[in-house]
């Protein structure tokens, strides 16, 4: 196999596209009567057909053909929906979403995607094989039944990361069978275990690694790490001890959320996690010299030695367009505002946060000079006039983001800055401008991160379209994992722990910890370990679950966020004794921290809420908390 895997799923999407529409109205809930089982069952290309959409249905953080980024992101305190009303984020922003109301509730997709899954393996072994092909399928099938119970588990990982325990189907129902399926909740642990035990069951029966023709299927690694997330969400504040829900009983009484916090449980999660980094079997991806693309490239590229699993994405411009500045000779549509609270995250690259003495932080003056990797290709950019706020910072910060000044695929964009702040006169050249169109960031930045540098949206045609992955599981979750794990096992940091979350580090060029001197206590390395999720998987869908088991939404979340200065009011650009429309009246106006919405997160919100329309249909479901 290729180490450096290039995920592709080729043939899992080739047969999805082949077999997809004549499958799925069969896989409803309701079984469609234009496709009956024998036509599905009865032909082993079909049934492969199933297994293919199953792959399909794993979750990403990009929506399916992958030419656009989850919006979830602009329901965390990584960045704004700029784009006006009626976008979901800005519920959740709000607070405005309920059991009737919730865009990110998936109870009823989620069952009948397991209900699909149950299908396949009550049916794959009863499908005739041709007598050429049985020989293959002798070995595959016990193999494909595994992939199925994994795709299985991960589907109620979703549901346990929404709602906690939920109920356990393991075999398919009829519309028939409507009394049958009035079932009470699982406790929260039971859901826990069956998920983790199932993924330890199938990753004993499947392969380290594949072919390049089948790279991209599940393999041991794969099932490992969905139980490795698991625990390490078990083992978290919201599921472990969280006396706030001792309350939420099925109707026997059963507690559903256990009362007692289990120091164990997070041995059980660093266990876990260093099984997977016992394999050796996937390594960071570095680019010689250039800490900015070893971190850029994982998600512009399919050149991914980190990749445990993850969904195949179509080539395209999808995404470039989507979050590449707005118009002039960027192309973009701008989709995103980067809030200032994302942009302070980043420490210096020294390893001090900014807000710490001996970091070199400072927002006074300005800096100019060569940035090796800072325009997107491995080379030096030349930066003018940028703000020493944007300087000597973490280069996962020049990977993610774009900041004012800054410099995005020079070879098409004739070398032009990216202008963010305001420029009122500036006819259409500026990213910053205020438009009727909501498309351009309010708050002086915009997201970099999963944009390919060789993309000119300006040349759509004949410009090559972008090739990458949608990742479900990297290994550097594994290493912040088990360090996370390590640190509240042990009452602390542990050499180990030390290590782990080093790798990390150390593949963009960060010194190791510890650093500051509570980097050697239990609440400090926390700390260290939540910060370096953050900016690690920053736009990869983490954040909103992250802040939730961490039971930290109503510290970060909740309240006032913030931008730079990007929507200044005429009574601003005035008194700056400037023409209001030039760009040094925007300038002048720019670099000041501004409030840009204030946001509510309650307690209740840390879990979803059963829907009600399940709630009326199950009589035995009972609610969350709060809801």
């Amino acid at each position: 196999m290729n180490r450096v895997l290039k995920i592709k799923m080729i043939g899992i999407a080739l047969l999805l596209l082949s077999i997809i529409s004549s499958c799925k109205k069969f896989l409803d809930v309701v079984p469609s009567e234009l496709v009956t089982d024998e036509q599905v069952w009865g032909n082993i290309n079909n049934a492969n057909g199933v297994l293919a959409n199953l792959y399909y249905l794993l979750p990403g953080v990009l929506v399916p053909g992958g030419g656009s980024l989850e919006e979830i992101t602009a329901a965390t305190d990584e960045s704004y929906h700029h784009w006006g009303a009626g976008y979901y984020p800005l519920y959740y922003n709000n607070g405005a979403w309920n059991p009737g109301f919730n865009p990110y509730d998936n109870w009823a997709s989620q069952y009948q995607n397991i209900r699909k899954a149950n299908l396949f393996l009550e049916n794959i072994d009863k499908v005739p094989i041709p007598g050429d092909q049985a020989i293959f399928y002798a070995t595959v099938i016990p193999r494909y039944k595994a992939e199925a119970r994994f795709i299985r588990a991960m589907f109620y990982f979703e549901l346990f990361k929404r709602y906690g325990g939920v109920p356990i189907l393991t075999q398919s129902y009829k519309p028939t069978d409507a009394e049958a399926l009035k079932m009470p909740r699982s406790s929260t642990d039971d859901l826990v275990n069956f998920i983790v035990s199932e993924c330890e069951d199938v990753a004993a029966q499947l392969p380290l690694t594949y072919p390049d023709a089948n790279l991209g299927r599940i393999t041991k690694g794969a099932a490992l790490a969905l139980a490795s997330r698991t625990l390490t969400y078990a083992a978290s504040p919201l599921f472990n001890g969280n006396t706030k829900y001792a309350a939420i009983k099925n109707q026997d009484g059963t507690v559903l959320f256990n009362q007692t916090y289990d120091r164990e449980k997070w041995k059980k999660a660093a266990d876990e996690a260093k099984k997977i980094l016992d394999l050796n079997a996937y390594t960071l991806l570095k680019v010689a010299g250039d800490p900015i693309n070893s971190y850029a490239r994982v998600f512009n590229t399919r050149e991914w030695n980190e990749i445990i699993l993850a969904k195949t994405v179509a080539n395209t411009k999808g995404l470039e367009q989507e979050l590449n500045p707005y118009g002039g000779v960027f192309g973009g549509w701008g989709k995103y505002s980067v809030l200032q609270e994302l942009v302070d995250s980043y420490e210096m690259k020294n390893g001090y946060p900014i807000d710490r003495q001996g970091s070199g932080y400072t927002t006074e003056g300005f800096w100019s000079g060569e940035l090796y990797g800072g325009g997107g290709y491995s080379a030096n950019v030349t930066l003018s006039n940028i703000s020493n706020r944007f300087k000597d910072r973490d280069p996962r910060f020049y990977a993610s983001i774009a900041y004012q000044g800054s410099k995005w695929a020079i070879d098409h964009t004739n070398n032009m800055p990216i202008w963010l702040a305001y420029w009122g006169g500036n006819g259409g050249t500026s990213q910053g401008w205020p438009k009727s169109t909501g498309t351009y960031p309010e708050t002086g930045y915009n997201v970099r991160k999963w944009c390919d540098p060789y993309v000119d949206l300006l040349q759509y045609w004949t410009s090559p379209d972008a090739q990458r992955n949608d990742p479900i599981f990297r290994i550097a979750e594994t290493y912040l994992n088990y360090a996370e794990a390590l640190n509240e096992y042990h009452d602390g940091p542990t050499a180990e722990a030390f290590e782990a979350i080093n790798t990390v580090r150390a593949r963009v060029g960060m010194p190791g910890l510890p650093i500051l001197p509570e980097d050697n206590t239990k609440e400090g390395f926390r700390k260290r370990v939540q910060n370096e999720n953050r900016i690690e998987f920053a736009f990869e869908g983490h954040r909103f679950w992250d802040v939730r088991r961490w039971l930290i939404g109503e510290t970060v979340d909740n309240g006032v966020v913030h931008g730079l200065n990007a929507k200044p009011s005429t009574q601003e650009l005035n008194a700056t004794g400037l023409d209001v429309n030039s760009k040094e009246a925007g300038l002048a106006v720019f670099y000041k921290v501004v409030p840009l919405q204030t946001r509510v997160f309650n307690y209740q919100h840390y879990l979803m809420p059963i829907p009600q329309t399940e709630l009326e249909v199950n009589t035995k479901l009972v609610q969350n908390f709060g809801w």
